[in-house]
């Protein structure tokens, strides 16, 4: 790096003296087609369910579903994910639900694709746990183990299920070996040559879960944790390991999970690969930025935009967040 002349013939003040100025020579920009909005689907028509441990996010009707699409596409935001509140009595051990042509998740995606074709993405999560009686995202043995391989079989199983209900991109979230590779191998057969794989290829085992399994109702159903498959919050080049992998075997681009705590590996991510990189600003997160600006620490916009920001200097292509919608509002102002 050039050093700069010394003070006073160098000021670095001047450049933020006025707003034009600082917008001009800003170096990072958001915009909403950066932002993906995360959705929940609920069993039933003209529903809306408040999720309680995420202040001002529901779980939606598919009906409902289409409308909040419209309004992404109205705000400019790019995508949609989606994630469905499986009943529970269709969830069962082997997580079979997973398949049905007629699941939340399939029927969400055709009727948003339906109704707004190749105005909006749509991606869809790929893992067990929606579906599953243990919470877990693969098929468990008798000791509670998840099986790698058998678990293989469901997954790619369940993303053509959801490639015929028209998702543009597949997101597996599941973390098991080889998954992104066996999922592309699977599109490639049903001449699916341009659904997307966007692998969630460093996800952590983390403490800033929690409301996301509310809102999909296995926070009450799960058991033991997800040690044996997420990542440890503690390792870094094991996450390029496992980025690097996902790669090889065919992702059009990778997720690092949770964002904020994780943003050196997504610097890595991005430095080392040059690939699209993604972050998503998880359910804790957002609960813990709401809860302060309830608290009165902050303005609650404030902080929401210095954050999102945080993720595009750190190298992201786009954000997951579930103030997606509130940001793209201030972002039109």
């Amino acid at each position: 790096m050039s050093q700069n002349p010394a003070f006073p013939r160098t000021r670095l003040r001047r450049t933020r003296a006025s707003a034009w100025s600082r917008a001009m020579v800003r170096e990072n920009h958001l915009t909403p087609a950066d932002l993906i909005w995360p959705l929940f689907i609920s069993d039933g028509e003209n529903i809306e369910e408040p999720i309680t441990s995420l202040p001002g996010v529901s779980r939606w009707s598919v009906d409902l579903i289409v409308e909040r699409a419209k309004e992404a596409r109205d705000l400019g935001i790019a995508c949609v994910a989606l994630f469905p509140n499986t009943p529970a009595d269709k969830r069962s051990d082997e997580g079979m639900e997973a398949l049905n042509i007629d699941n939340l998740m399939c029927r969400a995606t055709k009727a948003i694709k339906d109704a707004l074709g190749d105005d909006i993405g749509v991606l869809t999560d790929v893992a067990l746990d929606p579906y599953t009686t243990h919470g877990q995202d693969g098929l468990i043995d008798s000791n509670g183990y998840v099986e790698n391989d058998r678990t293989l079989d469901m997954l790619t199983k369940q993303a053509l299920n959801q490639a015929n209900a028209g998702a543009d991109i597949i997101a597996p979230s599941d973390m098991m070996d080889g998954r992104v590779g066996a999922i592309r191998d699977t599109l490639e057969l049903a001449h699916y040559h341009n659904v997307q794989i966007m692998a969630y290829a460093a996800k952590y085992a983390s403490a800033f879960y929690g409301p996301f399994r509310d809102a999909v109702g296995s926070s009450g159903t799960l058991k033991g944790d997800k040690k044996s498959y997420q990542m440890d919050p503690a390792n870094s080049d094991e996450a390029m390991r496992e980025i690097a992998l996902d790669i090889a075997e065919g992702a059009d681009s990778v997720m690092v999970k949770p964002g904020l705590a994780y943003l050196d590996i997504i610097y890595r991510a991005k430095s080392e690969f040059n690939v699209p990189v993604f972050a998503y600003q998880v359910s804790g997160e957002y609960a813990l930025v709401a809860a302060g600006a309830a608290a009165g620490i902050g303005d609650r916009d404030a902080l929401m935009m210095e954050k999102l920001i945080a993720f595009k200097r750190a190298g992201c292509s786009g954000i997951l967040t579930y103030f997606a919608a509130d940001a793209a509002r201030l972002l039109h102002e």
